[in-house]
């Protein structure tokens, strides 16, 4: 991912899940969440529900964290040691580039729906950072 950002940099994290995986979603996101009350963790800005269904180009279940790029090193490893699939990506005004070039896999990485993405130059994903999910 691109080094050259600022530290308050908007960053988003996808963690994807099975339905078999599902139990260990909710604990990460509800370990994520509890981290956050209090502690380094407290300045994600946002924690989102799990979506079992088609958010965006997400075509698999998943949910999403918001937080800024000075966090990647604290979020990172949570998200590596819960065994699930995860996209992180810097938001920029490149939609597919932040999906695709910009973005970093833990785990295998899952199909997305590249269609939907917005075209270059606008990123509607800014306008709700930190605010709300799909």
């Amino acid at each position: 991912m691109a080094n050259d950002l600022a530290d308050d940099a908007p960053y988003h994290a996808h963690v994807y899940y099975s339905a078999e995986e599902r139990p260990a979603a909710v604990a990460l996101r509800d370990a994520l969440r509890a981290a956050s009350a209090a502690g380094p963790l407290s300045d994600i800005r946002f924690i989102g529900e799990l979506r079992d269904r088609k958010a965006g180009p997400h075509i698999t279940s998943q949910f999403e964290i918001h937080f800024d790029r000075g966090l990647l090193a604290l979020v990172e490893p949570e998200l590596e040691r819960s065994g699930l699939r995860v996209l992180i990506h810097p938001l920029t005004l490149d939609d597919l580039g932040d999906h695709t070039d910009l973005g970093r896999w833990i785990g295998e990485p899952v199909e997305l729906d590249l269609s939907v993405l917005d075209p270059p130059g606008v990123n509607q994903g800014i306008a709700r950072f930190g605010k709300t999910d799909f």
